[in-house]
């Protein structure tokens, strides 16, 4: 950066000589903001080729964190979405259950020892369990995920309804499924009929936004009409859902539960998501395939901004050594440094950000939506930032170890 024969040439200092010939007190307490901070902005912004590359390694990092962690927490509201909606304080499952679509069948005589429980107020059978939905035009078929239960408080029953109610699933061979899933099912509109089972099935209510993480559509129906379809026990169900009576104590009646179902799981609604979580999540390695990928974004962000820096520094080091000579102080340099990470940080935030909302948005109706709550927008920034400054100490090492001396005598 130095002129041959002569001072080294100054993009910044020359313009504050003034101000940096006042001593190092001058330059640390009285004038110390707007001087790092135009020096920041210019040794950022003087090589925009530099500065794009950074913020383009910030923006992927960023983008790739927050995709990855949007869809861990859209998978994590989409693997309970059922347990969500299931009017439930506590749940009776074959035993070991690990997650909601479990398909072992209870025979039935476990409904009425629950309700000779004190505190028990109403338990009622779902059964659910996969199966194949013929198109109509008996051509092809395609797996669903049958869902059935007793209509009416208390039940599993199809929520978000667009077309028809619940009330229409009991009439002869009704059926409700999601309107996303129209053109997989074979159907077009209210009224068309297929097969489930070898068993006649008609759409009498469509949902919408009601959709399976593993992609197989769920399929709603009457309890008998379920049990039908995939050749169940008359008073089979997968599981019983509980409700506690009004005063009773959710831990004592499952307790008590537990005493008189010694074979059967018996767990809150809580209990089940976590375990249901646990399983997809980490169970089958889909959470580890996440946070990989997520960590994978920070490392390569880091990198980047971290050798942009570097190199910015290296390049401005005669200016930050003639600094030195003019008595700043290595803190105030380094200052100068996190500065620019930090304007680096915000801007990239800002641009990343803005194209993960527009992602999220994209991906509403899809099977596994992205979630970006308002805690994770700020745990990004916070991140963003904490990267940026990491980052910064790459090029502090090279100040650091810069001697003004023999810099001002090139």
């Amino acid at each position: 950066m130095a002129a041959s024969g002569g001072a080294p040439r100054l993009s910044v200092v020359d313009e504050h000589e003034s101000e940096a010939s006042a001593g190092k007190d001058d330059m640390e307490i009285g004038r110390v903001t707007p001087i790092l901070f135009t020096l920041a902005f210019r040794n950022l912004f003087q090589d925009r080729v530099r500065l794009i590359v950074t913020l383009v390694g910030i923006v992927f990092s960023v983008v790739l964190f927050t995709v990855e962690l949007g869809l861990f927490f859209g998978f994590q509201r989409t693997v309970t979405i059922m347990i969500d909606h299931a009017s439930a304080d506590l749940w009776i499952a074959p035993a070991e259950t690990k997650s909601f679509e479990a398909t072992a069948l209870l025979d039935g005589r476990e409904r009425f020892r629950a309700l000779a429980v004190p505190g028990v107020a109403e338990v009622t059978p779902v059964l659910i369990g996969f199966t194949y939905w013929r198109k109509p035009d008996g051509k092809s078929s395609t797996p669903v995920f049958l869902i059935g239960s007793q209509l009416g408080d208390g039940g599993l029953q199809p929520w978000n309804l667009i077309e028809g109610s619940v009330s229409d699933l009991t009439r002869p061979q009704a059926v409700a499924i999601d309107r996303s899933y129209f053109d997989r099912l074979g159907v077009s509109e209210l009224g068309d009929s297929a097969e489930i089972g070898d068993q006649k099935a008609r759409v009498a209510a469509v949902t919408k936004g009601i959709r399976s993480f593993t992609t197989t559509p769920y399929v709603f129906t009457s309890l008998d009409r379920a049990r039908s379809y995939i050749n169940a026990p008359p008073s089979s169900a997968t599981y019983f859902t509980v409700r506690v009576a009004p005063g009773a104590n959710v831990e004592d009646v499952r307790r008590q539960l537990a005493n008189a179902l010694p074979n059967l799981e018996i767990i809150t609604s809580d209990q089940f998501r976590q375990r249901s979580r646990s399983y997809w999540l980490f169970g089958t390695g889909a959470g580890a395939a996440l946070f990989g990928s997520a960590i994978l974004g920070i490392i390569v962000g880091t990198v980047i901004v971290a050798q942009t820096l570097y190199s910015s520094t290296k390049d401005h080091l005669s200016e930050f050594a003639t600094l030195r000579a003019m008595g700043s102080s290595r803190p105030f340099l380094y200052k100068v440094i996190v500065w620019q990470a930090l304007m680096t940080a915000v801007i990239g935030f800002a641009i990343a950000a803005s194209i993960g909302l527009i992602v999220a948005r994209v991906s509403t109706d899809t099977a596994l939506p992205i979630i970006l709550p308002p805690v994770l927008i700020a745990g990004l920034f916070a991140l963003t930032v904490g990267m940026s400054i990491a980052s910064a100490f790459s090029a502090m090492l090279v100040v650091t170890r810069v001697d003004p001396v023999t810099v001002l005598a090139r």
